[in-house]
Parts: structure tokens; sequence; C-alpha cells
């Protein structure tokens, strides 16, 4: 677990450090040496026990002092193996070198170039995984948690430009008649939205729930990722002339070949997202009290059910919550069932905390709140009540066994070892597949025996004109892929829309 150290300490040991790193500099350019010896900037966070009934941001953000200090540990290497790391190839080491002179508006520019979502891609984007996992002094200390943060720094500048009101709206280029569906208002959606208004095409966005932002504003808590930046960057786009549609479902309030036919679109974006959830086909799951992770998140994040004196939407009240699963869908889960009255809440994980896929950083944010971690068990009945609610999961225990085909260590059932985990609701959060709308609405689209769209390698369907990409082709990924596939498949559509 992360030792939890108050934000004001943070911030006093870097005003600390800062002054003796000025110093260093009056002397002349910092060397190797200097810049590794600087230490690495913990990110401030709220109280862990005093946060878990709060909506509020979990993580404080840097300070000025920290942003300088955590920007100088930047080696500068000719390689920057950190760009070919990140999905849509921000010019990091240039971003950094302007935070580290305290130059945060010239930072945020050099990011916007290739990605328009800063605020969000540095709270959520699994830098870890990407470009930090390339980066030189990660691996100089042979740590790759010791690499300089640069999903915390690229956090600190979108903050500063937004909350000083410095922010500008993107140029956009002459009109050229065209017009541009796009389906889905999430990351890959935004993305397209943005790069191919650009180019000078009329843009709008259909949107099936009544506000925009997919799965940032439905899947992503508010403790995560606060509403109020995505409601920012979708303002932003709005200013540039893109309009939003919302409360339509292209499937059913309207088809996609009616989008193109008769409504005279040029082009179209499929980016919906993979909002079908799985569950584990298990005796019970029909119990009262039984919830797929999405259903839950959206119910809280979208409808804000935590708000019982405003909000419409039913809240299940439930005091000792189990979640299924160990992906950061989980996490977002077990936290949230603290912050909607829960008192115990237990995650069950078929495999050891070294293979759970979600973020290191959200884990231990979870154990920070109290949640309890349940390794090696797996549900394999939810027990009922005799009104049909929820009373408890049958759970066998597991050991590891061989790897499987994606290098994890499978889980092997311990003959004789089930056992009772009593609680009154289970949220299963075991990962999302492709809606088939979209494919059953449209004769000609096709998709692969999972449901995914299928696309060529600029993101190009079997449908004329039509593109996709996001979690609709890759499976349930990460805003910052689905956010690669967008700018792949906007050049796509922009070279496309020049030649006819």
């Amino acid at each position: 677990m992360i030792e939890y150290i108050p934000a004001e300490t943070l911030a006093q040991n870097a005003k600390t450090e800062y002054q003796f790193l000025q110093s260093k500099m009056e002397q002349g350019p910092l060397s190797l040496k200097d810049r590794m010896a600087i230490l690495q900037q913990e990110m401030p966070v709220q109280e862990p026990k005093k946060r878990a009934s709060l909506m509020s941001e979990v993580a404080i953000g840097y300070t000025a002092e920290q942003a300088i200090l955590e920007a100088n540990r930047c080696l500068q290497c000719k390689t920057a193996p950190c760009i070919s790391g990140c999905p849509v190839n921000v010019p990091i080491p240039q971003f950094v070198a302007e935070v580290a002179k305290g130059e945060f508006k010239n930072a945020v520019d050099i990011i916007k170039t290739t990605n328009l979502l800063p605020a969000i891609c540095g709270r959520v984007c699994p830098q870890e995984k990407q470009c930090q996992g390339q980066c030189t002094v990660g691996k100089t200390y042979k740590n790759a948690e010791k690499a300089v943060s640069i999903g915390r720094l690229e956090r600190f500048v979108a903050d500063y430009e937004r909350e000083n009101n410095l922010q500008t709206v993107p140029q956009v280029a002459e009109p050229t008649g065209k017009k541009v569906a796009i389906i889905g208002s999430g990351p890959a959606g935004l993305t397209v939205a943005a790069d191919v208004r650009r180019a000078g095409h009329e843009v709008t966005v259909f949107e099936a729930f009544h506000k925009p932002g997919g799965v940032m504003v439905y899947g992503i808590p508010e403790f995560r990722l606060p509403k109020s930046i995505v409601a920012s960057e979708v303002e932003m786009l709005k200013k540039m002339g893109v309009e939003f549609r919302t409360n339509f479902l292209v499937g059913r309030t309207g088809t996609l070949p009616q989008l193109l036919q008769e409504q005279g679109f040029d082009a179209a974006f499929i980016g919906p997202g993979a909002g079908l959830p799985k569950f584990m086909n298990i005796e019970g799951e029909n119990l009262i009290g039984v919830f797929s992770a999405n259903e839950y998140l959206t119910r809280a994040n979208l409808m804000k059910a935590y708000d019982k004196e405003h909000a419409d939407t039913p809240l299940y009240d439930a005091k000792h919550v189990v979640v299924v699963g160990g992906g950061n869908v989980a996490m977002d889960a077990a936290r949230m069932a603290y912050r909607l009255g829960a008192e115990h809440v237990s995650v069950i994980y078929r495999r050891t905390r070294n293979e759970m896929p979600a973020r290191r950083e959200e884990v231990a944010h979870a154990e920070e709140e109290g949640v309890e971690f349940r390794f090696l068990e797996n549900p394999i009945k939810i027990l009922g009540d005799e009104n049909g609610c929820v009373r408890g999961v049958e759970a066998l225990t597991y050991e590891l066994g061989e790897p499987d085909a994606s290098g994890r260590r499978s889980p092997v059932a311990v003959e004789g070892s089930e056992h009772e985990v009593p609680c009154d609701a289970v949220i299963v959060a075991l990962g999302n597949g492709s809606n088939p709308l979209m494919e059953k609405t449209t004769p000609g689209l096709n998709a692969d025996a999972k449901g995914h769209i299928t696309v060529d390698e600029n993101g190009q369907t079997s449908f004329p004109a039509v593109w996709a990409g996001g979690d609709i082709v890759l499976g349930a990924a990460t805003v910052i892929l689905a956010m690669g596939e967008g700018r792949k498949a906007a050049a796509s559509i922009n070279e496309y829309l020049k030649n006819n």
C-alpha cells in the first residue's frame, strides 16, 4: 500500500527542494547527475477515510513547484522513447521542457498539437504502461515506478490553462461543404470530431444518452474524473462549430444508412464504445441486488443516484457489497459503493494482486479507503433469501497454474474449497462486449465473431464512407487507445473527403 502523506506536507517539501533546485540552476545547467538526484514528486490526495464518503476528486494535483521539480527529472534523451509509447504521439520531451521552465501555457499548447483532451488523459490514462513505461529515467533506475510522472504533468498544465482562463479555440479551416456524422461522444468520437472539424468539414455528433462524453461521463466516477472537465472539453468543440445531438440512438432513432443517404452526410465514424456487460452465467444472477458494473456506475455517475434529494433514478441500498473482477472498472465500482453508503466492500478476484489489470494507483486508493481484497477466489453461485434478494455468494478458492494465452497464470480451483461470503449486493465487473445494434441495422457492415466492427489499417469499415474506432473495434480498451484510433480514422476521413 502507498503510504499516505498529507498534501500540505508534500507541498512544503516541494517548496524546500525547489529553492535548492533554483540555487543549483543559478550556477549553470543541470547535469544528468543533478536531474537524477531530484526526488520524484508524489501526487497529493485527499485523506483516505474522509474521501471514501465524498464524490469530490481524490487527487488534488501538483503545485507549481512540484510540477517544475518533476519536469526537471526528465533527461531530454534524444531517442525520446516515451513518444512511441503514447498512442497519439504527444511530443512529450518538448512539453516537459516547457514545464521545467515554468512555461505552463506553452506546455499545454504543445500537447494539444496531437491531443485535445489533456486534462482527461492526464487523469485516466495508464501512463505507467504506455509513455512512462518507456521512460529512460525509469529504465535507469530499473524501476518503472521511478519514471518521470508524465501524466501528472499533463494534468497539471491542462488544469493550469483552464483555471486561469487561458484556453483558446483551435483554428478551423475554411468550410469545405462536406458533412461528417460521428456516432458516439466518447474519447474516440470527440477526437475524430476535433480533427475533422479542424479540416473545415461540418461535424455532427450523435449521442444516445442525454449528456455527451460517453464512458468519461457514465463510466468513470466523479472522484477520478470530474464531469465539469469533460463538459469543458465538449464546450470547446461546440465553440469550434461541432454540433451535438443527444438522445439519438443510431440504429433506433435513425439508422446509419439513413444518415448517409437521407440526411446528406458524406462520411461517418462509428465510435459508440463497448457497452454490453458480461456476466458470469451462474445460478442467482437474476436475484435482486445483482448489478453489472455498467448499470451501477451509470446510475451514480450520469444519473447522480447518490444525490438522493434531487436524483430521480433509484439507488439500491446495500451495506455489504461484493465486486467481482480485477480491472479499473472493478476498482471504480468498489470505491463508489462506499460513497453510496456501503459499510463493507469486498473485491473478489480469481488471481493474485500481481495479475490484476487495474492500475496500481487505483488498487492502492481502494485499499486506503477500506476495500477488502479476496484474492484467489471466484463465485460459483449467488445466494438469495426468501424475498429473492442477495444474501451472499458461494465461492471457490483457487491456486495459480500455468500461464494462459495472455501470459497470466491460469487459476485452478481447489477441490472441496466451497465457502460462503455474506453480502447484500453483487456487482459484476468482468468487462464489456460490443452492442450488435449497429451491425444489425447496417447491412454490409462487417463484424468479427465477438461483435467488433472490422476495419482496415486506416479504420475504414466494409460499408462505403464509414470508419470506426475505439472499443467497438478494439474491445474494452483505454481512453488514450480509443483516441489513437480516432486520430488515425480522422486522418483517413479527411483524405477521403479531399479526394471525393
